[in-house]
């Protein structure tokens, strides 16, 4: 992955700051604000889990390049570039988490479409978005930036809850990325 993909990216009180320690204990207190969320994730950032999960995110290397998603000067969540198909040409974007205070005010909408934007930027044709098949808010998120849906992964992945998940592909080519939207 291209690390000029992997900037600090902002608009107004926006900011996606590649993730630091020093995003740790708010990350984490971000995290804590909704503990049910995280029986529909692949992994839990709850509790004793927060610190090794960070660690891992930390150290994504070339694979996965995470963010601290920060408004108004306070942590809101997470969000990640993840190696998907070939490098250069396609990116997922993933691992997305805010808080329960921003979602359905549009806050998902602006963080995605500062990524969707620097990803055609850089040069990519493809972004990618694998969402949990139960994860029906998620869904309707990735549909609403319109993207197209192609398929879905039986039995993709078990999650730390034990459950094997059904994962659902989704996809914006560059040239369906729209610049002109509210």
């Amino acid at each position: 992955m291209s690390d000029g993909l992997h900037i600090a990216l902002g608009g107004g009180d926006l900011i996606l700051e590649p993730l630091a320690e020093r995003h740790r204990e708010g990350l984490r207190a971000a995290c804590a604000q909704d503990a049910e969320i995280w029986q529909i994730y692949p992994f839990t950032y709850l509790g004793d889990a927060f610190d090794p999960q960070f660690g891992r995110m930390l150290a994504g290397g070339a694979v996965r390049r995470c963010y601290a998603i920060v408004t108004e000067g306070e942590i809101a969540g997470m969000t990640a570039w993840i190696e998907h198909g070939a490098p250069g040409w396609s990116i997922e974007i993933g691992n997305s988490y805010i808080v329960p205070a921003l979602r359905g005010t549009g806050f998902n909408r602006r963080f995605k479409a500062l990524m969707l934007d620097h990803a055609f930027a850089c040069g990519l044709a493809r972004v990618a978005f694998k969402v949990d098949a139960i994860n029906a808010r998620s869904r309707a998120a990735v549909l609403k930036l319109g993207c197209s849906e192609e398929g879905t992964m039986r039995h993709e992945r078990q999650t730390w809850t034990g459950r094997l998940r059904d994962t659902v592909l989704f996809s914006i080519l560059r040239d369906e990325w729209k610049t002109d939207r509210p």
